[in-house]
């Protein structure tokens, strides 16, 4: 790493195994030749591995980055692969990925030391409202960051993502400081006390019509049987096709009885058996008589006990000034193997954690990408793995073109032909000229008239 760094590893030379089998080589599907990381392969067994800082941390004026690669290459069953130490090894932050069944977790839990007593007590961060479940069952590498600030923040990141944040002042369960007021132990509830908002009023006396064995529901008096109702023709029979099995021995499984089918006489009538008309709700039907219910004037609320002072309160407003740590470890158990950790980094600066995880979990995901298909490749890596999608494919393609031909193409019933449209132009061509020749004829022989006229009075 480019900068002050607590502690960095990448699992380029040698470990030493503490507990359970580690070993140091490549990922499965490593796209970088070369690049190893840590691996856990052993599973059901208590794994521990652990090193020094280069220098100690301590909690004062700069922030806490942690930040380190997980990798479950076989997915994981139950387990974690948090850094931590055995819950009775004096250590100060627990964090990372946990899961068991379909619970799926993200640790980051500090112990927090009680300034009266002097005792240690687990502080865990409100849960992850982010769904981290493909970070646990993709196979691939993941990058899990934490950044505790001196004004008391958190947060917590997977693959440079927030999926996390919250104070440390007021997002830990059990908080951070204890109520200054709680109740008070010796102080004990009056047998006199009255917590009933309602009672029974006694005064009520049940009706004399109140009839409280009226069954609930009774026959419809309205609906007949259907006509055609086989009465005496039970709804199943003995299946007339079935056969005793050879090997049915009557001493051992009893008398052989073919298997009931439905009766085939009942098939094309309205039904068969013991007809009985449909249930309807009874309208006298009351239940049972119970007295009414009244405010009691004697209800004196729901009792609590009295407060006190706290006398284990305290107010710490620096939660951040945990206990100094001057060693990493990985001491946890899984039921899981393959879990591949690397890149490990220790310090306060954003910018060094930043390049550090550029260099190795951010170069990681460029060689990973560059080896993805692009859409059209996708699109047939699918359909190997899923033939029917060529189906869904075919149909996706297909109908838009269908679609365009059946909207755009000319509806030949509909069309006019060219030489129609000619013949048609033509002939009203003539009729208009036949039209223009009667008219200036008209009016030719009327001029011809008036001049006639005009001649003969010449």
């Amino acid at each position: 790493p480019i900068g002050d760094v607590h502690f960095a590893e990448a699992f380029d030379g040698m470990c030493v195994s503490l507990l359970g089998k580690w070993a140091l080589r490549e990922a499965a599907d490593e796209k970088l030749v070369g690049d190893k990381g840590l691996v856990l392969e052993s599973r059901a067994k208590h794994h521990a591995i652990a090193a020094f800082l280069n220098k100690p941390f301590h909690f004062l004026d700069k922030p806490l980055i942690l930040q380190y690669e997980v990798n479950f290459q076989n997915g994981i069953e139950c387990g974690g692969a948090y850094t931590n130490f055995y819950d009775k090894t004096p250590y100060t932050i627990m964090f990372g990925p946990d899961k068991c069944g379909e619970d799926y977790k993200l640790h980051f839990i500090f112990r927090h030391k009680n300034p009266k007593t002097g005792e240690l007590e687990e502080k865990h961060a409100k849960r992850p409202d982010a769904d981290l479940k493909a970070y646990y069952t993709d196979k691939k590498p993941h990058l899990y960051t934490l950044i505790v600030r001196p004004d008391n923040s958190f947060e917590i990141l997977v693959d440079g993502t927030s999926v996390n944040t919250g104070s440390l002042l007021e997002d830990m369960t059990p908080p951070i400081n204890p109520p200054k007021e709680i109740e008070d132990p010796e102080d004990h509830k009056p047998e006199d006390w009255d917590e009933r908002p309602k009672i029974p009023d006694d005064d009520a006396v049940k009706p004399d019509d109140w009839d409280e064995d009226a069954p609930a529901q009774i026959p419809d008096d309205t609906v007949v049987k259907p006509e055609g109702w086989l009465d005496e023709e039970p709804e199943y029979a003995p299946d007339p096709e079935a056969a005793k099995p050879d090997d049915w021995d009557e001493d051992m499984d009893g008398e052989w009885e073919a298997p009931q089918v439905p009766n085939p006489v009942c098939k094309n009538a309205p039904g068969c058996g013991t007809w009985n008309p449909p249930m309807i709700s009874n309208p006298a039907y009351k239940g049972k008589w119970k007295q009414p219910l009244i405010d009691n004037p004697h209800y004196q609320g729901v009792w609590k006990p009295r407060k006190i002072q706290n006398p284990a309160y305290f107010e710490d407003q620096h939660p951040f000034r945990m206990t100094s740590f001057s060693a990493l470890g990985l001491e946890l158990w899984s039921m899981s193997s393959e879990i591949l950790f690397d890149n490990f980094i220790i310090c306060s600066d954003r910018s060094v954690a930043d390049q550090w995880a550029a260099d190795g979990w951010g170069l990681k995901q460029a060689a990973a990408a560059a080896e993805e298909p692009g859409i059209v490749g996708k699109l047939y890596q699918a359909a190997d793995e899923r033939p029917w999608l060529w189906a869904v494919y075919v149909f996706t393609v297909a109908l838009p073109i269908v679609l365009l031909i059946s909207f755009c193409w000319p509806n030949k019933s509909d069309a006019v032909q060219p030489d129609d449209q000619k013949e048609g132009d033509k002939d009203e061509e003539n009729d208009g000229e036949e039209d223009k020749d009667e008219s200036n004829g008209a009016r030719a022989d009327e001029v011809d008239a008036k001049k006639c006229k005009h001649y003969k009075r010449m």
